[in-house]
């Protein structure tokens, strides 16, 4: 890539964020899912990106917790199957106008299983590898100085309590260390769907034993 830079302005930035099917309690006890791909961590706190009048957005503001289930590549077809659908009845005009319907019934529309959480009322997704029972910690308006924008995102902070993780998963001799080489995440690319290549370097990063970021767990 030896050509100049040229100035773009594209219309959404999604670089590349691994996707998180985020399960909260509606107001009537079922559940929802609903996949999203704009969340980090930090620790164990996670960061989500989520339109406020969403059906997750509401569910987790009311009951303020949720599970947040991290699909594999493998566990795509599931992911698509409810990417554009909604929990909000009536769904909103902008929503329609890109093709979304009403699902009551999200994990039924995924293929994916209901099991139930150890500190959360939010239910896992049986099927993905990774979940993440979590507590809402705060929740912030994203845009609050752009009259476009203003209330439109929100910026929720969770705080994890418990990890669950399929063994197959974990390091060899480890009993609280997720194998990079054996977990494959689904990234969202642009609005498509990636998995991950083998690793392209040696990380210096790595050569930290990871119990030395158990103050941030713990935070």
């Amino acid at each position: 890539m030896n050509a100049p830079h040229v100035v773009a302005e594209p219309h959404i930035l999604y670089l590349g964020t691994p996707v998180v099917l985020v399960s909260t309690v509606n107001e009537d006890g079922t559940h929802n899912l609903a996949p999203i791909s704009s969340a980090f961590w930090l620790g164990w706190r996670g960061a989500l990106g989520i339109a406020t009048s969403s059906q997750t957005a509401q569910n987790l503001l009311r009951t303020g917790e949720c599970v947040l289930n991290l699909p594999s590549s493998g566990e795509v077809g599931a992911v698509d199957r409810i990417a554009r659908t909604t929990g909000m009845n009536p769904v909103s005009p902008f929503r329609q106008a890109l093709g979304y319907v009403y699902e009551p019934d999200k994990f039924g529309r995924a293929g994916m299983t209901r099991v139930k959480s150890d500190t959360v009322a939010a239910a896992r997704a049986l099927e993905c590898p990774i979940q993440l029972e979590a507590v809402l910690a705060a929740a912030h308006g994203i845009g609050e100085d752009s009259d476009e924008l203003r209330g439109a995102l929100s910026l929720f902070e969770v705080r994890i309590q418990r990890v669950h993780v399929h063994p197959d998963l974990l390091m060899e001799g480890h009993a609280n260390r997720i194998d990079p080489d054996k977990w494959s995440p689904l990234i969202m690319n642009f609005q498509k769907f990636y998995g991950l290549s083998g690793q392209v370097h040696p990380s210096r990063l790595a050569e930290i034993p990871e119990d030395a970021y158990e103050a941030l767990a713990q935070a």
